[in-house]
């Protein structure tokens, strides 16, 4: 259910989702996401990162953004790559 972030929800440029949970990135670089927040569908952690986003990829319950600077964002459950801090 969008209804919670529909209002952010304009100018899309791609969606990406997991198995219960969808990321957006707006066209200013900015990502939106929905869904069941054990995957991916709350990506408060790491809001502040999600900027100058090129392109997000799913797993069954995490999401990985590409920043253009070529660095990765990821987030959602850990146990299926939401967490990357120890390849950082």
């Amino acid at each position: 259910d969008s209804s919670r972030v529909q209002d952010q929800l304009k100018q899309v440029q791609q969606i990406c989702g997991t198995g219960s949970a969808f990321a957006a990135i707006l066209t200013d670089g900015t990502v939106v996401t929905w869904g069941d927040p054990k995957t991916g569908g709350d990506s408060s952690r790491v809001q502040d990162q999600l900027k100058q986003v090129q392109q997000i990829c799913g797993t069954g319950s995490a999401f990985a953004a590409i920043l253009t600077d070529g660095t990765v964002v990821t987030w959602g459950d850990p146990k299926t790559g939401g967490d990357s801090s120890r390849v950082q």
